[in-house]
């Protein structure tokens, strides 16, 4: 997982990324939808009773941002809010099973990339 700093205006912006997580992004984003916008601590929570198996990934990446915000650049842990949580493609591994009358059908295992960026919130 990298981190990255975003300094915009007078806000701070910190950058978790998780390049190869095995889900399609299709069902990634669906578990990444459920955090956008909310306070560290609520997405947190959502996401340890949600019972897609990708939430496991996600929960791993925010709290990685978190513990770079707060190691990082001092930032205080309860003012934070999810600001962006997307999702992008990653590989595709393919391979193969055998099917009738020696022929070969195809299986792709899709991966993602997700991104979650923090900022501290003056409210």
């Amino acid at each position: 997982m990298a981190k990255r700093l975003r300094i915009q205006s007078d806000s701070i912006d910190v950058v978790a990324k998780n390049r190869m997580v095995s889900a399609s992004p299709r069902k990634l984003n669906l578990v990444a939808g459920l955090i956008r916008g909310m306070s560290t601590e609520k997405a947190l929570n959502t996401l340890q009773f949600c019972k897609k198996a990708v939430a496991v990934d996600v929960r791993k990446t925010l709290v990685s941002a978190i513990a770079n915000a707060e190691e990082n650049y001092g930032l205080d842990v309860d003012l934070l809010t999810v600001k962006e949580a997307h999702v992008g493609k990653a590989i595709s591994l393919r391979r193969f099973v055998a099917r009738a009358k020696g022929r070969a059908g195809p299986i792709r295992k899709k991966f993602s990339r997700l991104t979650v960026v923090l900022c501290e919130s003056r409210t």
